[in-house]
């Protein structure tokens, strides 16, 4: 077995150029679905297989099969056991990982995920790893399996009888050369359906109305599946308030109130295999703002606003997370609570491609945007914006009268930003990733950084642009 993982290892460089042209080699048009356990607590994790399954057709790229974005805190690699090829990889996050930076980790509570990657169907014995980045931000195996798909123990060939409706929103062509995107509702009684058909009609109009996703539509095929629950609403722990929802999306993920995830992993992957698809997408049919975006993992947005003049922010949710859950994006912004520590290493470069920790040109991630004049770091009105931060923290966030105290706040920030003299320009500006010093953003505001509505920031657009061109060909 040693001797196979060093020639595996030797291949990797190569196998890009090979996995590209060996589709039919190695594959039928079929998907395969791992689902695992990962288990641990701070500093300590475990992968154990649950089950395998085969699904409907594979919907991802047949040309494109060797990741190269260089993405994500996962790597899932598949390699062809007879010829030792890496034939498959993507990178990927997890809940995980997450949770494994909250209170709860740090204090030593071990807690299990349920989790899944997934592949186009092998036609032979497959040698399976999952590496994780080590805090030189190199991928180590953390995992390693042997499937063999023609062992009828092995492969659960189930066809599953899910009584849910699968609408095609955009169809732009063979989802072997598309983006295909799933939209999926939480919350909605088979009363609400009408509404989820709405809502998911203006939230797709909604990305493609966004810059770049508006250049690139004729790059997506959409699918809405019409997901019926039993109550309307998800679980609001805080308030003791508790649903019955077909995908068990909750807020209060990891203690923040706004941060809406499911851990129904099994669930999910079920129903969405119900059409082809590469990302997720999850409305839930409740009013409280929030949401969450994982990196190839999925997006949830809450799209219930009952606050007047309010709407806009779901908006701003939806395309936001999909950034996150799409493109690899971080989160720019550094001042609003959240309930980890940690998530950026001191010191260590971010594999995000919109954050940094240099302030050194020459080594800037996003170097070739930098103009000449542009001081690096970029000075902006960092101690002014922090203040009126502070005052927005003494706020309580699910008071009724929020958002008309916050409104005065909010627009200073708005002007602030607005005003600089490096607005619209790429440099690097101190505050992003959760961290107030030591990691920079490339923009002084884009859609990562400000609740509003402004457009993504060159790095942010570069980004996902590149994403789309390797899913869609």
């Amino acid at each position: 077995m040693l001797a196979l993982r060093w020639v595996l290892i030797l291949t990797i460089a190569s196998a890009g150029s090979l996995a590209g042209q060996s589709f039919d080699k190695f594959f039928i048009d079929k998907t395969m679905r791992i689902d695992y356990y990962h288990t641990g607590t701070k500093g300590i994790e475990t992968i154990s297989l649950d089950r395998i399954y085969e699904e409907g057709m594979w919907a991802g790229s047949t040309t494109n099969l060797a990741d190269v974005l260089n993405l994500g805190e996962y790597m899932v690699r598949i390699f062809d056991v007879a010829t030792t090829s890496l034939i498959y990889s993507r990178g990927y996050c997890s809940m995980f990982q997450e949770w494994q930076t909250t209170d709860e980790a740090l204090a030593g509570l071990y807690r299990t995920f349920h989790e899944s990657v997934r592949l186009p169907f092998p036609k032979n014995k497959i040698q399976l790893t999952i590496s994780r980045r080590d805090k030189n931000m190199n991928f180590r195996e953390i995992f390693t399996a042997a499937i063999d798909p023609n062992n009828p123990t092995e492969i659960n060939h189930e066809k599953k009888r899910i009584p849910f409706t699968v609408v095609p929103l955009m169809k732009s062509g063979d989802s072997h050369r598309k983006v295909d995107i799933v939209i999926v509702g939480d919350g909605y009684r088979k009363e609400d359906m009408e509404k989820f058909r709405k809502d998911a009609h203006h939230f797709n109009d909604l990305m493609f109305s966004t810059s770049p996703f508006k250049e690139r539509k004729d790059d997506f095929n959409v699918w809405a599946i019409e997901v019926v629950s039993q109550d309307s609403g998800i679980d609001k722990p805080d308030k003791n308030i508790w649903k019955n929802s077909a995908l068990g999306t909750t807020y209060n993920t990891f203690g923040s109130a706004r941060y809406v995830l499911t851990e129904e992993n099994r669930a999910l992957r079920d129903i969405c295999a119900l059409a082809p698809y590469d990302f997720i997408t999850i409305l839930v049919n409740d009013n409280r703002y929030g949401g969450g975006g994982i990196y190839n993992l999925y997006t949830t947005t809450y799209t219930r606003g009952d606050t007047e003049g309010m709407d806009w922010q779901m908006d701003y949710v939806y395309v936001h997370e999909f950034g996150h859950s799409f493109g690899g994006l971080a989160d720019e912004y550094y001042n609003s609570q959240i309930a980890y520590n940690e998530m950026y290493p001191k010191g260590v470069e971010p594999w995000e491609p919109n954050i940094t920790v240099s302030t050194d040109r020459e080594n800037l991630k996003w170097r070739q945007m930098v103009d000449k004049p542009t001081l690096i770091p970029t000075p902006w009105e960092k101690g002014k914006y922090d203040s009126l931060g502070r005052e927005k923290a003494k706020l309580d966030r699910l008071a009724p009268d929020y958002y008309e105290k916050r409104k005065p706040l909010y627009e200073a920030e708005q002007n602030l930003l607005k005003n600089s003299p490096y607005a619209g320009k790429v440099g690097t500006f101190e505050g992003a990733g959760y961290a107030s010093q030591g990691i920079y953003r490339p923009s002084i505001d884009c859609r990562m950084f400000t609740l509003s509505l402004v457009p993504f920031d060159p790095v942010c657009t570069a980004a996902i642009i590149r994403a789309i061109d390797f899913y869609a060909k």
